[in-house]
């Protein structure tokens, strides 16, 4: 252990070769290397500038913003920064068909106005600390896999109560390197987040589905929060007496504009990557997962849509669910084509044909690594037997319809109901279940979910085989010929999952669920799903020692050739590349930037995708574009840059040399969807929305003077 902790000092500092742009990089950690191309690509900031736990650093104005997005504060009143796509949720939650700031927007024009969203927290990281060796300090390295894991949760679990202590700060503690590494992060969470602004949705949503995932575009993908304190400047709980958080770093932003060739960095929260996993896994993932997941999603989409279209109220309560149905299913299309396109299986085979030949040549490596390839093969073996019907279990069951999805909460209430004695937690679940009913019928239509629910139970009838089907899908189905109509009907009229008003009678009167036919089918399926789960352990095991012994000796065979970065974990990362367009494909090559006149071509009158706000059709026509135009006298809109990001970076800031926010991260490009597995060189791009663009919005189309005068710009 004591030579793997070495290894991994020793990479931190030694001089390697590296493809520039590539890489999610820990801030806390930039080696020599890194420096160095961060300043020949015009970083003029030293590490300390952007990360320091011990004096004000970018990193303090970097925050998580609810379970998955970035956002950043842009001035020293805690004004917070985000993707429209990320704070959609809380827009629409205070939407209605009387006050539609899902289509119209939503402008605070002063502290009174700001809207409170119970639920959403942001997280400052405070701490970070390498505890690899606390982790591993007594454990066996010769235990089963299992017995390992078991193990090193244990000592998670212990250390990070040890640390939070009666603190109120958040620990977490994670596994970098497939295992190999583990690292401490300490956060200091808030609660009172308030909405501030959110643009109209021709703005804010412009392209929708048809561009998302795609460049060019032209959407104003932004929408501002502001963090609230108590008077001591503490977290806390929303109250009319806090007040706007005092900023320890805040973003000034440039309306210089940028040109190609112009350094940039992202500092952010990416949530997941596999860079150096297995060619089975990509396999598994153009065999099994993506097209499991795009069919279960596109019949939900096919619903959706109809009735969103037919009701403006409907087309409220939906359009966050819609949004982030939609947004993975139109992922999972295009990372399955380009794992194809950019021959990502042929590249992992290569590195593994390398791999062996190294192990085979020295007969201590044979030792250690020689079953690593044969146990990913045992692993891919076992798991694409079950994996379709895995995801089938979720997305078009347990998941798949609301009232189903609802009806999971209520299990553990359900067992207390068969318990003599009503204790204190009895008491509180009826409490929690009470406020999650409450939000879930305020944005809940019967009829869409009843069309929804019989649709995903079709096809996962059809689609997976009888021996992996829940006993009662399997019996309804058969009894039924698979059409599910009748069935779902009756269920519907018969629940209380499917009505507020049968669920309140429930609610003050509790008694069993298991007669309820959506409860019956949901637990049906829960057994089922926890059956294939445990036919599919063994694979887990194969696979978690595999991955982490791969990774390490990926690091020994390539040790003077590669600056490795950890996979992305939601956890702080830094990025840094350049402004440049790219050449997509035979006779396509794309510009950096886009600007209001694309916008303009795109636009289709009344339709949910293209549609565009008066106010910014006026000032298009009148070009009332002040001091936010180029030298050409354009608005432009939107920029992609070479920075390496995937999801968990939306709403990320784009930083240029100096420390100020040029723009705002918010997609990456169709060519490179494949780019979590493998990154692409020389297609790869983040999409961003133009800093200048986004204050225009506020200032033209907003008018809310009031957040102008609170941000500090740089020209």
């Amino acid at each position: 252990m004591k030579k793997l902790l070495l290894f991994f000092s020793i990479l931190l500092t030694i001089n390697m070769t590296s493809i520039a742009d590539e890489g999610m990089w820990l801030p806390y950690m930039l080696n020599s290397q890194n420096i160095s191309e961060m300043q020949a690509l015009g970083c003029k900031l030293t590490p300390e500038q952007i990360f320091s736990l011990n004096s004000p650093s970018i990193k303090d104005a970097i925050v998580q913003f609810g379970s998955g997005c970035t956002g950043e504060l842009i001035s020293p009143n805690g004004l917070l920064l985000t993707n429209h796509h990320c704070g959609i949720g809380q827009v629409q939650a205070h939407s209605s068909v009387d006050h539609d700031y899902l289509t119209d927007g939503f402008w605070a024009y002063d502290y009174d106005e700001e809207l409170p969203n119970e639920g959403l927290k942001v997280s400052f990281l405070s701490y970070v600390e390498d505890v690899t060796s606390i982790i591993f300090d007594g454990i066996d390295e010769n235990l089963e896999e299992n017995e390992k894991t078991e193990a090193i949760q244990a000592k998670i679990k212990e250390l990070s109560k040890d640390r939070k202590g009666d603190r109120s700060v958040k620990i977490n503690i994670l596994p970098f390197y497939h295992g190999n590494q583990y690292i401490l992060f300490e956060y200091i969470v808030y609660s009172d987040v308030r909405l501030v602004a959110c643009p109209p949705w021709g703005i804010g949503k412009f392209g929708a589905d048809t561009d998302n995932w795609t460049w060019p575009r032209h959407k104003g993908d932004f929408c501002i929060f502001r963090v609230y304190t108590d008077a001591d400047g503490n977290p806390a709980d929303y109250s009319q007496n806090n007040v706007p958080m005092k900023s320890k770093h805040y973003l000034p932003i440039s309306l210089n504009g940028v040109k190609e060739d112009d350094f940039a960095m992202i500092l952010g929260y990416p949530g997941s990557t596999d860079r150096y996993s297995s060619s089975q896994n990509v396999i598994n993932i153009i065999e099994n997962v993506g097209p499991a997941i795009v069919k279960c999603r596109t019949t939900k989409l096919d619903v959706y849509r109809p009735h969103m279209d037919a009701s403006q109220d409907v087309f409220i309560k939906y359009a966050s669910k819609q949004a982030s149905v939609s947004n993975y299913w139109k992922y999972y299309i295009g990372q399955v084509k380009q794992l194809k396109r950019n021959k990502v299986v042929e590249k992992k085979q290569a590195l593994e044909e390398e791999f062996a030949s190294w192990i085979n040549a020295n007969p201590i490596r044979l030792a250690k690594y020689g079953s690593v390839l044969a146990d990913f093969e045992k692993q891919y073996e076992i798991l694409s037997k079950y994996q379709s019907a895995l995801i089938y279990h979720t997305e078009a069951g347990i998941n798949g319809g609301e009232a189903v999805a609802l009806s999971r909460y209520f299990r553990k209430i359900n067992d207390k109901l068969s318990q003599k004695e009503i204790d204190e937690d009895y008491a509180n679940t009826i409490i929690d279940l009470k406020k999650r009913c409450e939000t879930f019928f305020k944005n809940y239509d019967v009829a869409l979910d009843k069309d929804v629910t019989k649709e995903l139970l079709k096809i996962f009838y059809a689609d997976v085989p009888a021996e992996l089907q829940p006993a009662l899908l399997n019996s309804i189905g058969q009894k039924f010929e698979g059409d599910f109509t009748k069935y779902v009907d009756k269920m519907f009229e018969k629940s209380v999952f499917t009505s507020k008003e049968k669920m309140d009678k429930w609610l003050d009167k509790p008694h069993k669920l298991d007669k309820d036919p959506v409860f019956a089918l949901m637990n049906d399926m829960m057994s089922s799903y926890r059956a294939i789960i445990e036919k599919n352990s063994e694979s887990y095991a194969y696979g978690d020692r595999a991955s982490r012994l791969y990774m390490e000796a990926l690091m020994d065979m390539q040790s003077e050739s590669v600056n490795f970065y950890p996979d992305a974990n939601f956890t702080m990362r830094l990025t840094y590349g350049a402004v440049k367009g790219y050449h997509s494909c035979d006779a396509v090559t794309y510009s950096y930037k886009t600007t209001l006149d694309g916008v303009i071509a795109k636009y289709i009158p009344d339709n949910w995708e293209f549609d565009l706000p008066d106010r910014l059709m006026n000032v298009y026509e009148n070009k009332d574009y002040g001091r936010y135009a180029d030298k050409n006298g354009d608005i432009v809109v939107n920029f992609i840059t070479t920075n390496d990001i995937t999801g968990g970076n939306s709403g990320s800031p784009v930083i240029d040399g100096n420390g100020n926010l040029i723009g705002l991260a918010f997609d990456g490009n169709w060519e490179a969807m494949s780019g979590d597995i493998s990154f692409e060189q020389e297609v790869q791009r983040t999409i961003c929305v133009d800093a200048r663009y986004l204050i225009f919005v506020i200032d033209k189309i907003g008018n809310a003077q009031n957040i102008i005068n609170e941000l500090t710009f740089v020209k």
